[in-house]
Protein backbone atom coordinates (compact mmCIF):
# COMPACT_ATOMS: atom_id res chain seq x y z
CA UNK A 1 0.00 0.00 0.00
CA UNK A 2 1.05 3.53 -0.78
CA UNK A 3 1.92 6.16 1.98
CA UNK A 4 -1.63 7.94 1.57
CA UNK A 5 -3.12 4.45 2.88
CA UNK A 6 -1.14 3.82 5.14
CA UNK A 7 -1.66 6.78 6.48
CA UNK A 8 -5.20 6.86 6.81
CA UNK A 9 -5.62 3.46 7.54
CA UNK A 10 -3.39 3.96 10.55
CA UNK A 11 -4.62 7.60 11.32
CA UNK A 12 -1.12 8.32 11.48
CA UNK A 13 0.17 11.23 9.22
CA UNK A 14 2.14 10.77 5.97
CA UNK A 15 4.77 12.92 7.13
CA UNK A 16 5.05 11.48 10.78
CA UNK A 17 5.00 7.87 8.63
CA UNK A 18 8.01 9.71 6.66
CA UNK A 19 9.83 10.86 10.21
CA UNK A 20 9.34 7.57 11.68
CA UNK A 21 10.84 5.77 8.54
CA UNK A 22 13.85 8.04 8.99
CA UNK A 23 14.38 7.55 12.57
CA UNK A 24 14.48 3.53 11.99
CA UNK A 25 10.83 2.77 13.21
CA UNK A 26 9.94 1.60 10.37
CA UNK A 27 12.04 -0.45 7.73
CA UNK A 28 12.85 1.04 4.21
CA UNK A 29 9.84 -0.05 2.22
CA UNK A 30 9.29 -1.36 -1.31
CA UNK A 31 9.35 0.99 -3.93
CA UNK A 32 6.95 0.96 -6.99
CA UNK A 33 8.69 1.19 -10.24
CA UNK A 34 7.65 4.91 -9.87
CA UNK A 35 9.41 5.12 -6.36
CA UNK A 36 6.74 5.41 -4.66
CA UNK A 37 6.60 4.03 -1.13
CA UNK A 38 4.89 0.73 -1.08
CA UNK A 39 4.22 -0.50 2.67
CA UNK A 40 3.27 -3.86 4.03
CA UNK A 41 0.18 -4.41 5.70
CA UNK A 42 2.28 -5.12 8.93
CA UNK A 43 3.46 -2.13 8.92
CA UNK A 44 0.04 -0.83 10.29
CA UNK A 45 0.30 -2.95 13.19
CA UNK A 46 3.69 -1.22 13.88
CA UNK A 47 2.63 2.02 13.18
CA UNK A 48 -0.10 1.05 16.21
CA UNK A 49 2.64 0.38 18.19
CA UNK A 50 4.58 3.36 18.01
CA UNK A 51 1.53 5.23 18.34
CA UNK A 52 0.42 3.25 22.01
CA UNK A 53 4.36 3.24 22.77
CA UNK A 54 4.40 7.33 22.26
CA UNK A 55 1.13 7.48 24.52
CA UNK A 56 2.55 5.52 27.38
CA UNK A 57 5.29 8.13 27.35
CA UNK A 58 8.28 6.05 25.76
CA UNK A 59 10.83 8.41 23.61
CA UNK A 60 11.58 7.11 19.61
CA UNK A 61 15.06 5.86 21.48
CA UNK A 62 13.08 3.43 23.76
CA UNK A 63 10.62 2.71 21.22
CA UNK A 64 13.51 1.81 18.54
CA UNK A 65 15.47 -0.68 21.24
CA UNK A 66 12.13 -2.15 21.48
CA UNK A 67 11.43 -2.60 17.76
CA UNK A 68 15.03 -3.52 17.69
CA UNK A 69 14.64 -6.46 20.00
CA UNK A 70 11.36 -7.95 18.32
CA UNK A 71 12.67 -7.18 14.85
CA UNK A 72 15.92 -9.25 16.31
CA UNK A 73 13.47 -12.51 17.34
CA UNK A 74 13.36 -11.77 20.69
CA UNK A 75 10.74 -11.20 23.18
CA UNK A 76 11.03 -7.49 24.28
CA UNK A 77 8.91 -8.42 27.55
CA UNK A 78 11.64 -7.81 30.15
CA UNK A 79 12.86 -4.77 28.62
CA UNK A 80 9.53 -2.92 27.90
CA UNK A 81 8.41 -4.03 31.16
CA UNK A 82 11.72 -1.69 32.61
CA UNK A 83 11.07 0.59 30.53
CA UNK A 84 7.57 1.61 31.66
CA UNK A 85 8.71 1.25 35.43
CA UNK A 86 11.07 3.54 34.90
CA UNK A 87 8.33 6.01 32.82
CA UNK A 88 6.14 5.33 35.94
CA UNK A 89 8.46 6.17 38.41
CA UNK A 90 9.00 9.38 36.12
CA UNK A 91 5.47 10.74 35.84
CA UNK A 92 4.89 9.76 39.55
CA UNK A 93 7.89 12.45 40.11
CA UNK A 94 6.37 14.94 37.85
CA UNK A 95 2.57 14.27 39.52
CA UNK A 96 4.05 14.78 43.21
CA UNK A 97 6.09 18.16 41.88
CA UNK A 98 2.71 19.39 40.52
CA UNK A 99 0.64 18.12 43.81
CA UNK A 100 3.84 20.18 46.02
CA UNK A 101 3.42 23.66 43.20
CA UNK A 102 -0.60 23.53 43.05
CA UNK A 103 -1.30 25.21 46.55
CA UNK A 104 1.06 28.30 45.32
CA UNK A 105 0.00 28.85 42.15
CA UNK A 106 -3.90 28.94 43.25
CA UNK A 107 -2.84 31.17 46.10
CA UNK A 108 -0.99 33.32 43.13
CA UNK A 109 -4.04 32.93 40.85
CA UNK A 110 -6.73 34.25 43.94
CA UNK A 111 -4.42 37.38 44.65
CA UNK A 112 -3.74 38.68 40.88
CA UNK A 113 -6.32 41.05 39.68
CA UNK A 114 -9.43 39.63 38.08
CA UNK A 115 -8.82 41.35 34.83
CA UNK A 116 -4.95 42.59 33.79
CA UNK A 117 -6.22 43.60 31.03
CA UNK A 118 -7.77 46.85 32.28
CA UNK A 119 -4.63 47.16 35.11
CA UNK A 120 -2.13 47.01 31.69
CA UNK A 121 -4.12 49.95 29.99
CA UNK A 122 -2.59 53.45 29.91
Amino acid sequence: MRIGEAAGRSGVPAKTIRFWEDQRLLPAPARTPAGYRDYAPAVLERLAFIRQAQAAGLTLEHIRQVLDIRDGGQPPCVHVAGLISRRLAEVEARLAELARARPTAAATARSSPADTRRARRP
